[in-house]
C-alpha cells in the first residue's frame, strides 16, 4: 500500500469507519479526534450529530458547514432458521450493485464479517436470468448452519450492516477508492475548513458539523440546524460525475477534477442565489476551479437547513463522484482540497454586514 500523508489518513479513518443512519457512534469518534484541535468546543445534539465551534468574533454571524456522518447500508431484520440473514436497506440502494458484495454485520460481540446472496442464476428460468434481482429476494451468508448458531455469534435484528471496502489510493494518485464517501468527504472538508480558519483573522462563529441521518432524510441537518441558528450555511456532500461513458451532458454535468460543483436546483432546494454569486465571486477572484450542477431528484443536507427559524441562506457545495451508493465510490483529491480553500477564503471575507447584504439585498 502507497504511503499515506496526513490528509489520507484523515480521509482513510473517516471512510473506512462504519456507520449507517442511527448508528453514526464510530464516525462520530473519528470526527471529533479531528476536528477537536480547530473547536472551541465540540457538542452534540439530541440526535447524535457533532457540533464544532469556533469564534472569531463573538457578536459576528454564525456560519454552519456542514457533512453527514451516515453512509448507505442494512440492517438486520431477522434470521431464518438455517442461519441466513434477512435485511432492510438504509438509504437508497439500486439493486444492481449489491450481489456478492461482501459485508460487515457489527454485533454487540464483534464483527461478523458476511456476503449478500440470492438464488443462483443457474437454476433460474431464462426469463428470469435477464431480470435483476429483487431485494426482498436477497438475503446475507454468515457461514451460519442455524438461527441458534448466528445468535450465538451476536447477530440479532437491528443490527448494522456496512458494505466493506478498504480506502485506496489509485495508480493516478490524486484519485481516490473508498466506501462512504456519501459523505465522510463533507466531513472532512468541514474538519479542514476549520483547520483553514483556525488562525487566520475573520468576523464570525463558524460550526464544522458532522450531521447524523441524512440518507433516511435530512434529520441530523434539521436538530443541528436548530441547535445552532445559523446566519449562513453549506451543506457539503457529493455530486454525481457524469464523466463515465454513456452519460451525457443533458444527463451530469460534473466532472472529476475539474472543481466543486456549486448546485444551482435539487428536490429540496433552490440554491441561495444572492449567496451562490458570493461564493462564485470569490473562486472568480481566487481562480479556484467551480462548475455548476443540478439535481432533478435528490437533495443534501440543505433541503433542512435552509428552512430553519426564519429561513437562512444556504447553499450545497458538492464534489464529484463516481459510483456512489455502492461499495466503492472514486472521487478527486484536488477537487477536495479545492472546497476546503473556497469555503475558507469565504468565510474570511464574511462579516454581519456582508452576511446583511447576502441575505436582503
Amino acid at each position: 500500500m502507497k504511503k499515506l500523508d496526513q490528509t489520507l489518513r484523515m480521509l482513510k479513518e473517516l471512510t473506512d469507519a462504519k456507520g449507517i443512519a442511527g448508528n453514526e457512534r464510530e464516525v462520530r469518534g473519528v470526527m471529533k479526534k479531528y476536528i477537536e484541535p480547530y473547536a472551541d468546543d465540540v457538542t452534540t445534539d439530541g440526535l447524535g450529530s457533532l457540533i464544532a465551534k469556533k469564534t472569531g468574533n463573538a457578536n459576528g454571524p454564525k456560519i454552519m458547514v456542514a457533512g453527514h456522518l451516515d453512509e448507505v447500508g442494512f440492517m438486520v431484520t431477522r434470521i431464518d432458521d438455517k442461519g441466513f440473514i434477512r435485511f432492510q436497506t438504509v438509504g437508497g440502494w439500486w439493486s444492481q450493485v449489491m450481489l456478492a458484495q461482501r459485508v460487515t454485520i457489527v454485533t454487540k460481540k464483534g464483527d461478523v464479517t458476511g456476503v449478500i446472496g440470492s438464488k443462483p442464476p443457474h437454476i433460474l428460468p431464462a426469463e428470469a436470468r435477464k431480470k435483476p434481482v429483487d431485494i426482498k429476494d436477497m438475503f446475507i451468508d454468515i457461514g451460519a448452519s442455524s438461527r441458534e448458531e448466528a445468535a450465538e455469534w451476536g447477530v440479532r435484528p437491528g443490527d448494522m450492516v456496512v458494505p466493506y471496502f478498504e480506502f485506496t489510493v489509485m495508480n493516478n494518485e490524486k484519485m481516490m477508492l473508498a466506501k462512504a464517501w456519501d459523505n465522510r468527504i463533507g466531513c472532512a472538508i468541514a474538519i479542514d475548513v476549520m483547520k483553514y480558519v483556525k488562525d487566520k483573522q475573520h468576523e464570525n462563529i463558524v460550526y464544522g458539523v458532522g450531521t447524523v441521518q441524512e440518507e433516511v432524510g435530512l434529520r441530523g441537518a434539521k436538530t443541528s440546524a436548530h441547535m445552532i441558528e445559523p446566519d449562513i450555511a453549506f451543506a457539503v456532500d457529493v455530486g454525481i460525475a457524469g464523466d463515465t461513458p454513456g452519460v451525457t451532458e443533458k444527463e451530469a454535468m460534473g466532472k472529476m477534477g475539474k472543481g466543486p460543483q456549486i448546485i444551482l436546483y435539487d428536490a429540496s432546494m433552490v440554491s441561495h442565489k444572492g449567496l451562490r454569486d458570493f461564493v462564485t465571486d470569490v473562486a472568480d477572484e481566487l481562480e479556484i476551479p467551480y462548475q455548476f450542477d443540478s439535481m432533478a431528484g435528490g437533495g443534501t443536507d440543505s433541503g433542512e437547513i435552509h428552512k430553519t427559524a426564519n429561513g437562512v441562506p444556504t447553499l450545497s457545495v458538492t464534489i464529484a463522484t463516481r459510483y456512489i451508493h455502492s461499495h466503492a465510490a472514486m472521487l478527486h483529491r484536488d477537487d477536495y482540497e479545492n472546497a476546503v480553500k473556497l469555503l475558507g477564503e469565504v468565510i474570511l471575507r464574511l462579516d454581519r454586514e456582508t452576511v446583511n447584504t447576502i441575505t436582503f439585498d
